[in-house]
């Protein structure tokens, strides 16, 4: 498999080990061929191939030749740099796994460190927020690109692959295709997006993908999208920690506390149990379709 060439992105990360570190280039062909044959997503490929190819240039060599004492002092850089977040350290973990399972050494894929799960609510934002957030971008690509995400619950690569065709003005319908998992859903196109949408290819004459990246026609950068939600946020008074899943979130939520069934917002979400998207109940304001509150005042009256 050659890697097809890219300005930037994880694809010129694999060319470069490919090209300067002895062996990975078989190394991430097996890996490439065991993805494939396992018909894994196309954000697994990257993600874990954008690791592997990391790791080998860090070190020199095919991650698979790492000694674990190598791994676990490259964890332990990751673990306590503020410049790497939690959810890059878990990926390091997750794709070290898949690789040395690839080439038949369990024994160094149970020795790498167990993850635990923080019991953590989501941040969510306030649909005054959301309103704030949307109104901030200086770009009109980028504010179509908040409001979509946010108006679908689409993660970051849905919204990067969407392409024109997915959206449905007809049907008021959008197909997402091989979302997380593999899986398709549809969810509902808002006659608000609908209106965005219109005058957004009317503006900007996108092809192929809702969000073109550099070059017509491939997909946009997973930085250039976070980078537009942290520009937009810089003019906002907003001090929560936020991120593009953060939309997808606050999408969840707003629609628990409008009165949307949990059933049908796991269905719009692509959840596979139902457990992971009880998690909204939490911290909905209206899990029961009647505002929260103390039952002090119930007990004495409303002030």
């Amino acid at each position: 498999m050659q890697p097809t060439s890219l300005k930037k992105g994880y694809v010129s990360l694999v060319e470069q080990a490919c090209a300067g570190v002895p062996g990975f280039r078989d190394s991430y062909q097996q890996f490439h061929q065991k993805a494939v044959i396992e018909q894994s997503s196309s954000s697994f490929v990257e993600n874990y191939g954008r690791n592997a190819a990391t790791l080998a240039l860090h070190f020199g060599v095919s991650p698979e030749h790492l000694a674990a004492e190598e791994i676990n002092a490259y964890l332990y850089r990751l673990a306590t740099n503020d410049m790497y977040g939690e959810s890059y350290f878990k990926f390091t973990v997750y794709g070290m796994r898949y690789w040395f399972r690839l080439f038949d050494m369990n024994y160094k894929a149970l020795r790498m460190p167990v993850i635990k799960e923080k019991n953590t609510l989501p941040t969510v934002l306030s649909k005054e927020e959301c309103r704030e957030l949307f109104h901030a971008p200086r770009m009109f690509k980028h504010t179509i690109m908040l409001t979509l995400a946010y108006s679908g619950g689409l993660r970051l690569n849905e919204l990067r692959h969407l392409k024109i065709a997915d959206v449905d003005f007809d049907r008021m319908m959008i197909h997402i295709k091989q979302g997380k998992g593999n899986k398709d859903r549809y969810v509902v196109l808002s006659k608000v997006m609908k209106q965005a949408l219109q005058q957004y290819y009317a503006e900007c004459q996108p092809q192929v993908y809702v969000f073109n990246g550099e070059t017509v026609g491939e997909v946009v950068g997973e930085r250039t999208i976070q980078n537009a939600i942290k520009e937009a946020l810089r003019k906002t008074n907003i001090q929560k920690t936020v991120t593009m899943h953060t939309l997808r979130h606050s999408y969840a939520t707003h629609l628990l506390e409008d009165g949307v069934d949990l059933i049908t917002i796991k269905n719009l979400l692509g959840h596979g149990d139902i457990r992971t998207t009880m998690i909204y109940l939490h911290v909905a304001q209206f899990p029961t379709g009647r505002k929260v509150h103390s039952p002090l005042d119930s007990l004495y009256g409303r002030l």
